[in-house]
């Protein structure tokens, strides 16, 4: 696979987006991290991931696995290709039942990739997905939102417009991500087109595409074309899908159809096991490392199967449940143990890991929102997570995306960010020069290195407060969630679109029109 950018660099040019306004505020976003106005590339992390299993644990769940896919077996529904597929690569069919010879699957995963880029529109956005890279993309997939107004309601087209504006602000997020929100007042089988439009429009960052059918993830990549051209995108990964199976043990015709598409077209699949353990899991965590392991060499092996050296990514989505309710649970010690043990699996593998984010089950931005996200987004980055979906916006277990959320939770990933960076080694990081110059008994306020550095220093938080009582009372008494409403209100009040040509602006619209044309609308 190729890594080389377009060849025609004054196109690719073209296709970057403009810098934001400097000033003032520029400025301390750039101290902060968490204004718009500097983007920050992707996280290279200098930290020390965190590990849970030892070798032998490792071992007896890769065995406990083998065990699972060779005498249980993994359902393909209604997918006539793909047990064909698998017929011929030796493995077991028993109606839509596959049963894997052992070690089959990981000597088709030989040829996937455990490190590949993304390519952005605009090159400087490019990622890395895999090796010591974090990507953080933003909340994906709820039907409803909690608006600026504080009211609970079903998603629009607008709404999904301002995510994509406000992922592209924030520096702290690097990837547009996909369902930011569902847009029903859209046709759903045309909804597809405006919302792969929206990501390119309104962001030049690398962007999700459509998993809903698979016709639509051929759409996703005829608009991917229109950008980049038809062989930069057959040879380079420009769309990242969520495949996701339908635990336990099944992959449906649906996300079997998409990560056909999509692997066939060099593009990549995040295979991820949707797990409430105790619903569809066992309640152990070596249980639901078992089986997440087993649906994850299934699917991603079946990239291999469809075209050897597409991008494939290993995915766990995991939740505990409430065993009086039946509701997920999220910042609960069990599902962090299941991402540290994935995790691991994955480098085994040599995949790129996916999991975490800034998962709650709060129905407002309050303190439970605060600390299950502080808890999930904590493993997530230990863990050594390269693609982090849900990093910002994610409410109510995932069925609302929420503004003020989104604002305060890229307000962590900032943080996040600059702890990832660990300790700065260097002459200036040493400070031995502003220990000789203050000396016993003083202090370090005026001295040299503390002037020098005192900009950049500490992370300075968009949504804290940290002035005295007097002044936050003078200020209006206001919470985080009322500071993070006024600073997406005035993020969306100052958003310029990145520039897109307008020969590919053209080509995008009249690509969605005759699609949209072409067929009667539907909302089921």
């Amino acid at each position: 696979m190729s890594e080389n950018a377009p060849v025609d660099q004054e196109a690719s040019n073209a296709r970057r987006g403009r810098a934001a306004s400097g000033g003032a505020a520029a400025r301390r976003a750039a101290r902060s991290g968490s204004g718009p106005g500097t983007q920050l590339t992707y996280i290279k992390r200098k930290i020390n991931v965190y590990e849970v299993l030892d070798e032998e644990g490792l071992a007896l769940i890769e065995k406990n696995t083998d065990t699972v896919l060779e005498e249980i077996g993994i359902i393909f529904r209604d997918d006539a290709e793909a047990l064909q597929l698998w017929k011929e690569a030796g493995a077991d069919v028993k109606g839509e039942r596959v049963h894997f010879p052992k070690g089959l699957c990981r000597s088709l995963l030989k040829t996937a990739p455990s490190v590949y880029t993304q390519h952005a529109r605009n090159a400087e956005r490019s990622v890395q997905i895999g090796g010591n890279a974090t990507v953080f993309a933003p909340v994906y997939g709820p039907p409803f939102v909690r608006d600026l107004d504080g009211v609970r309601r079903y998603a629009t087209i607008e709404d999904f417009r301002n995510f994509v504006k406000l992922a592209y602000m924030a520096p702290s997020i690097h990837h547009s991500g996909g369902t930011v929100c569902e847009p029903v007042d859209v046709p759903v089988n045309k909804r597809h087109l405006d919302m792969i439009y929206s990501h390119i429009k309104y962001s030049d960052k690398p962007f999700m595409g459509s998993v809903t059918a698979p016709e639509r993830a051929e759409d996703t990549v005829a608009m991917a074309k229109i950008v980049f051209g038809d062989d930069f995108v057959e040879n380079n990964t420009v769309l990242t899908s969520l495949i996701n199976a339908n635990s336990p043990m099944v992959f449906d015709e649906t996300m079997l159809g998409a990560l056909k598409v999509y692997s066939r077209h060099n593009q990549a699949c995040i295979v991820t096991p949707f797990i409430l353990a105790g619903a569809m899991s066992p309640v152990t965590v070596a249980g639901t490392l078992t089986q997440v392991l087993a649906e994850v060499l299934a699917g991603a092996s079946f990239t291999q199967l469809i075209r050897p050296g597409a991008p494939v990514l290993f995915g766990t989505f995991a939740s505990s449940i409430s065993m009086q309710s039946g509701a997920p649970t999220f910042g609960t010690p069990e599902p962090s143990l299941v991402s540290y043990g994935a995790a691991q699996l994955a480098r085994r593998l040599g995949l790129p890991f996916r999991t975490g984010g800034s998962l709650c089950a709060s129905k407002i931005p309050d303190a439970q929102a605060a600390y299950e996200s502080a808890n999930t987004l904590n493993s997530t980055i230990l863990a050594g997570t390269n693609f982090v979906l849900h990093s910002a916006g994610w409410l109510e277990g995932g069925l609302a995306s929420c503004y003020e959320k989104f604002m305060m939770d890229i307000d962590q990933l900032g943080m996040t960010q600059k702890f990832s960076e660990g300790v700065d080694l260097s002459e200036n990081g040493q400070a031995m020069d502003a220990i000789r110059q203050v000396g016993p008994g003083s202090h370090y306020l005026g001295c040299d290195h503390t002037q020098a550095n005192f900009q950049t220093a500490f992370y300075r938080s968009s949504i804290a407060d940290n002035n005295s009582y007097e002044q936050w009372l003078a200020e209006g008494e206001k919470s985080a969630p009322q500071r993070a409403n006024e600073l997406a209100r005035r993020w969306l009040e100052n958003y310029e679109a990145p520039h897109l040509d307008q020969g590919v602006d053209d080509g995008l619209k009249d690509f969605i029109a005759s699609k949209k044309a072409s067929m009667a609308d539907a909302f089921t």
